[in-house]
């Protein structure tokens, strides 16, 4: 499993053009919000497998969306579902939601409707190509047992520079 992969495509410039454009905010803003926000949604995706309540249905939230075809970019983000992007955000946000809403908002200088929006359409993406990363890895070491989430998420998120990375990408470094 590769977080970079991951990453790359979610800040890919198809995708920060396409959020750009359904959200009518500057390219640049699409990314000081992502930059901000990515970390924070990683880290829930970290919490919902730690979870024994939550772990179960995030494995199954990821199964549903690894089918999602994100190969067409541009296609993917115009289906994308703002409400059911903005549910994804909750649940990985949790009770932090509202602050990292407003942490990303001041980063990029858009108001909170704009920034939930960009939100709300990254967060489809990033489960569709992170349960898809989940799947390959799942073919390489087949189980059914959502508690071997964590186990993966961990393998996928542990021990990177994610700030470094994030800015690398975003060509903010």
């Amino acid at each position: 499993m590769d977080i970079t992969e991951v990453i790359s495509k979610l800040l890919s410039g198809d995708s920060i053009d396409n959020i750009s454009q359904r959200t009518g905010a500057a390219q640049v803003d699409v990314k000081k919000v992502l930059a901000s926000a990515l970390p924070n949604l990683l880290s829930g995706v970290e919490q919902q497998t730690k979870d024994d309540d939550k772990v179960e249905g995030f494995a199954g939230a990821l199964a549903s969306h690894s089918q999602d075809d994100a190969s067409d970019l541009a296609a993917f983000l115009n289906n994308v579902d703002l409400e059911d992007g903005g549910k994804i955000v909750g649940h990985l946000l949790g009770a932090g939601r509202e602050d990292a809403t407003q942490k990303a908002a001041n980063a990029s200088g858009l108001n909170l409707a704009n920034t939930g929006k960009i939100l709300a359409l990254a967060a489809p993406l990033l489960m569709t190509l992170l349960g898809q990363q989940t799947n390959q890895s799942q073919q390489q070491q087949p189980t059914q047992n959502p508690s071997m989430l964590s186990g993966l998420m961990g393998n996928l998120l542990g021990n990177m520079d994610l700030g470094g990375l994030l800015l690398k990408l975003l060509g903010m470094k």
